[in-house]
């Protein structure tokens, strides 16, 4: 990485994790759809298909069943939309939790002249019923899925690169990202962002943060602003972290 500081101007943000607190639900969810696929808990089938989901969470949720059903698109497809359907009834039933201090995080970067935007594996579909109950519409320029970049979510860098199009950055280096798996940090180094910040609120750990590219570990989102409004990040990177 160069050493001359790129201001940042742009900050992607990961939702499940990162953002909102709502990882059991998540991993409800993907329990649920995989019984209706005769995947039941206490089998040595469904501990792997949980181990797959681990593995692979901030990746789109479609891509993650197909992992779990490898040459068979129709039932890959039933099982997402199980989830869907789960995972959107039970932020219904139970609504959706901010991360400690996030929305300030969202005030303050923006009250800064940094745009933000919300990226995800969540269908463009749940990602919508989600915003809705966040109520950050005014807080955020934009949010995308997989669908709005062309169908490839993390850890292909395609969503960071739609935001960077759609909200006028020059250059990439002019981005951070930040977000709590492998496949998030994998994502903003591809894209070429200057900071990819993993956050130790969700599901992957250190280590794996900084195997996916991690160039700096939070304890939480809400140590980010510090970060990314910092006039010397190069101090605060990881030692080791992968290029």
């Amino acid at each position: 990485m160069s050493d001359v500081v790129v201001p940042i101007k742009l900050a992607c943000l990961d939702l499940a994790g990162t953002t909102i607190g709502d990882i059991a639900m998540v991993e409800r969810a993907f329990a649920e759809a995989i019984a209706t696929q005769g995947i039941v808990p206490g089998t040595g089938a469904y501990a792997r298909a949980m181990v797959h989901v681990h593995r692979s969470r901030g990746r789109p949720k479609i891509e993650v069943f197909r992992g779990i059903f490898p040459d068979n698109e129709p039932q890959a497809q039933a099982a997402n939309l199980t989830f869907e359907r789960s995972y959107e009834g039970a932020i219904d039933r139970a609504g959706l939790v901010p991360m400690p201090g996030v929305v300030d995080v969202l005030d303050k970067l923006r009250g800064s002249g940094i745009k933000l935007a919300l990226i995800t594996g969540f269908s463009r579909a749940t990602l919508g019923r989600v915003l809705s109950m966040l109520g950050w519409s005014d807080r955020i320029d934009l949010a995308i899925s997989p669908e709005d970049a062309g169908g490839r979510g993390r850890p292909w860098p395609d969503m960071v690169l739609h935001a960077v199009l759609r909200l006028g950055i020059e250059d990439v280096r002019q981005v951070a990202v930040v977000g709590d798996s492998e496949s998030d940090m994998l994502c903003g180094r591809r894209a070429g962002a200057s900071v990819v910040a993993g956050v130790m609120t969700g599901v992957h750990s250190r280590e794996r943060l900084i195997n996916g590219g991690a160039t700096h570990i939070l304890e939480s989102i809400a140590e980010f602003p510090g970060l990314i409004l910092s006039e010397d990040l190069g101090t605060h990177q990881v030692t080791g972290a992968a290029r």
